[in-house]
């Protein structure tokens, strides 16, 4: 080689050219989202939607794939080992993300090291709901109805140290009662449960019990958002009996860290298009959700700020899963 120099270049060249050709041809074959829940809860509702915009955003198919087990970790951890091209995605949420990490000794993920926020799609309130025929038919009843009999009444939820669990944990202490916690393995055989009389209640996410509200198979007495939802205005937030009390779930899209920059780049940009579309707007409101302005970068940040707030409540409540 006449040149020493550019011989020894050429590699470096080679290598930005491969990463801009693999990047300008994005999606090469199907994206596959993974959802750590079941079938059935918020966050298989709210993914499928996102999944079948980003689908026609996006050239080529985007898949729902659910992996659930360990409250979330096996299929954030199966994301966590993905290969590094943009392909595999992780539609999670705030308990798995920002709540496991401190629930459990080895969840096998770092909720940041490991993960890039892509997007934050929105937030719902969970929901206190009752069997039809529970006695207390409002908040304030059944505030007083559960103090008066300490640990008389369970409570189910979609497993140990999942959002739903800690709420009612946070109930307890906060308005000083006492309710049997009963974890299932998800939201869905939990409301069958509590639909069938096996368990008088339940915190859930609102589009998980949504139909069932409907339906008047449930009854909802309390949100635990800061205020009252938009799509049941006329049930209270819980924080109106019980002040300072709240506690809502977030849904996001991640992907692997270490992907290429370009291709990152093109996930958000393709995420941004899918949430200003007014057809998916409209059905995630439909479900209950509140709809997300953040910014990556500002989703980063909420991401750092929860993990720090539940892992007080953890060590506090005494939540954990070995």
């Amino acid at each position: 080689m006449k040149n020493p120099k550019l011989f020894r270049l050429w590699p470096l060249v080679l290598t930005a050219y491969l990463g801009v050709c693999s990047a300008a041809d994005f999606p090469s074959k199907p994206i596959t989202v993974i959802v750590p829940q079941a079938a059935g809860g918020s966050n298989d509702i709210v993914g499928r939607l996102v999944a079948q915009k980003l689908g026609e955003v996006l050239p080529g198919n985007v898949v729902v794939d659910n992996r659930p087990g360990a409250g979330g970790n096996i299929g954030t951890v199966l994301v966590a080992k993905a290969p590094k091209d943009g392909h595999t995605l992780l539609m999670t949420i705030s308990s798995a993300q920002a709540i496991n990490p401190a629930v459990y000794k080895t969840p096998g993920f770092d909720p940041v090291k490991d993960f890039t926020p892509l997007a934050l799609v929105g937030s719902v309130p969970n929901v206190l709901v009752v069997n039809p025929a529970f006695p207390a038919k409002t908040l304030e009843e059944f505030l007083k109805l559960v103090k008066s009999k300490p640990g008389q009444y369970q409570y189910a939820s979609a497993g140990n140290g999942t959002l739903n669990h800690l709420l009612g944990e946070m109930l307890n202490s906060m308005a000083g009662i006492k309710l049997q916690h009963i974890p299932y393995k998800g939201v869905a055989p939990a409301m069958t449960d509590v639909i069938g009389g096996q368990v008088p209640m339940a915190f859930a996410s609102l589009p998980s019990v949504m139909q069932h509200l409907k339906a008047g198979r449930l009854i909802a007495l309390g949100v635990s958002s800061p205020t009252r939802s938009s799509v049941l205005p006329a049930v209270p937030a819980i924080g109106e009996q019980v002040p300072g009390y709240s506690g809502t779930l977030w849904v996001g899209l991640f992907g692997v860290r270490g992907v290429k920059p370009e291709i990152e780049a093109q996930l958000q940009d393709a995420m941004r298009r899918v949430l200003a579309a007014p057809d998916l707007q409209e059905k995630l409101v439909a479900q209950g959700v509140e709809l997300a302005t953040a910014t990556p970068a500002q989703f980063a940040a909420q991401l750092q700020e929860d993990i720090a707030r539940w892992a007080k409540i953890v060590r506090e409540s005494g939540a954990t899963v070995d």
